[in-house]
């Protein structure tokens, strides 16, 4: 696909698996992932270097995908798309680079256009485990909670490599790298102050907090982009705030 996103409706960005192939929509992503569904020789060698699962998403992924490193900017024109929307990818970018990167969604946004974003909600997870701490359940009940503050910025093995043969472990990490090479550990995380300030100073405006399913895109639930196969939250827990440029 051209690398050129101009005039498109709903630019999907970090998409990941989750696109869509509704019509002016462009998924935009640099995951490892992605890049072996859209070049050739590594399509033809995946189900030697991933599992299953993972080829099976691989084949059922839009045919609307841009393989970019938004890192570099967003490729389209000042003021050319309608609306941005992101799910659980910014709290993977170094705070200097998400500056950036929001600053580059402010650029290529329409006047009145809109910005979604759904992160981890960092209030949310450090309330449960104040909750957790105060209660009488056993010690080792205890790090999950813990988990969901920590884990994903630590860990070094990718989601779901755990789970491969051993062979497959191998070749995997050895070809692709750890999770931190392949982007998915967090480097910061956010509640609705902090992310509303960093909309705030990035030229946005009208910052307002949504639940899950409510929008203020024409026809957002009709993209399918926040729901799992059986109709329910993709991301559960998930943090929702849109702003305008």
């Amino acid at each position: 696909m051209e690398n050129d996103a101009s005039g498109a409706t709903l630019l999907n960005l970090g998409c990941g698996y989750k696109t869509t192939d509704a019509e002016g929509v462009v998924n935009i992503d640099f995951g490892v992932f992605l890049r072996i569904a859209t070049t050739p020789i590594l399509r033809n060698a995946a189900p030697f270097i991933v599992g299953r699962g993972r080829v099976e998403k691989l084949r059922q992924l839009s045919a609307n995908i841009m393989v970019y490193d938004l890192s570099r900017g967003i490729p389209a024109a000042d003021n050319s798309i309608e609306a941005v929307y992101h799910s659980h990818m910014l709290e993977h970018l170094d705070r200097d680079v998400a500056v950036n990167f929001m600053q580059e969604v402010a650029r290529v946004l329409r006047p009145g256009g809109i910005h979604r974003i759904a992160v981890p909600d960092l209030e949310y997870s450090v309330r449960r485990y104040i909750e957790h701490l105060d209660s009488d359940d056993r010690s080792e009940l205890h790090d999950p909670y813990i988990g969901a503050l920590l884990e994903q910025s630590v860990r070094r093995e990718a989601a779901g490599t755990s789970t491969q043969s051993r062979w497959r472990r191998v070749l995997e990490n050895l070809i692709l790298g750890d999770a931190r090479k392949r982007g998915e550990t967090h480097q910061w995380m956010y509640d609705s102050k902090s992310l509303s300030e960093l909309l705030s100073r990035t030229g946005f405006t009208n910052v307002r907090r949504y639940r899950f399913g409510e929008s203020g895109i024409p026809n957002w639930t009709d993209y399918g982009l926040e729901f799992d196969e059986s109709g329910g939250e993709y991301k559960p827990h998930s943090l929702y705030l849109e702003a305008m440029a």
